[in-house]
């Protein structure tokens, strides 16, 4: 049986990438701006995967501290937390899918149908080191796990306060069960990578950040760090960026192979 670690390797599993234009320019703020601001959104389960959270941002000045609780995601396979890629998009409409985007009728709305309502990746929620979009892949950083109760202050773009203060943010949370998928969407191939199967790539939660009516976030928010339900560090896993551009989108297709390896053997036994 192969390591769990080299099923996470970047060479063997790059997903590639899918360059989304932007959407009608938006007043650019500055990084200069002062006063403090806070974000919310209950985050709306996308393509049957069963999860489901909130996110909090408070904003001063260009800091952001971002405050997300999830449950419900796939969760870890051999020892090895599925990481799930998720971002601050911005350059569209604002909003999130909901099942009138999927085109093919094949259940599961893709990337790429995805993308006109939620726009291209601004920042990229990681758990240490770099939050911009060069990040948005790199399934080390990623937050990993079923449930993820993430608390972290990262600097924002001039574009993304912009967005923000537009009402035209979203959160996107990647990476699926194919369990929860039709039999057809299962045996499909991703839009962006056909390598791949459809159901590494695509959205599983999505918010609207909107303006909160209350000034802070509710008792029970995380108050430091990172923590993931089901996460195992390996000091010889080394999955890295798998792929790094402004406006990239894609999800965490390595934890996607250990669970169909794990249903697999679960079926056998």
């Amino acid at each position: 049986m192969k390591r769990t670690s080299a099923l996470l390797a970047a060479p063997a599993l790059a997903l590639g990438a899918l360059a989304l234009a932007a959407g009608p320019a938006q007043a650019q703020g500055t990084s200069s701006d002062t006063g403090s601001w806070t974000y919310q959104t209950q985050l709306k389960q996308l393509n049957n995967s069963t999860a489901s959270g909130s996110v909090w941002i408070t904003v001063n000045g260009n800091q952001a501290t971002v405050t997300e609780n999830v449950t419900g995601l796939p969760a870890s396979f051999n020892g090895q937390a599925y990481p799930h890629v998720q971002h601050i998009h911005i350059g569209a409409m604002g909003m999130c899918p909901d099942a009138s985007a999927d085109k093919n009728g094949d259940g599961v709305v893709s990337v790429t149908e995805g993308a006109p309502h939620y726009g291209k990746i601004a920042q990229t929620l990681t758990t240490s080191g770099d939050f911009s979009p060069a990040s948005a892949t790199d399934l080390k950083l990623a937050p990993s796990g079923g449930t993820i109760n993430y608390k972290r202050t990262i600097t924002l773009s001039d574009e993304t306060l912009a967005a923000l203060k537009a009402n035209t943010a979203s959160i996107v949370v990647h990476g699926l069960d194919p369990a929860t998928l039709s039999p057809a969407a299962q045996k499909a191939k991703s839009d962006i990578v056909p390598s791949l199967p459809l159901a590494a790539t695509s959205p599983a939660l999505c918010g609207e950040l909107r303006a909160s009516q209350m000034g802070a976030m509710p008792n029970g928010a995380p108050e430091t760090g990172v923590k993931s339900a089901a996460q195992t560090t390996s000091t010889d896993a080394t999955p890295g960026v798998l792929a790094a551009a402004g406006g990239v989108l894609v999800a965490g297709a390595a934890a996607f192979g250990l669970n169909r390896r794990r249903t697999a053997r679960k079926a056998q036994d």
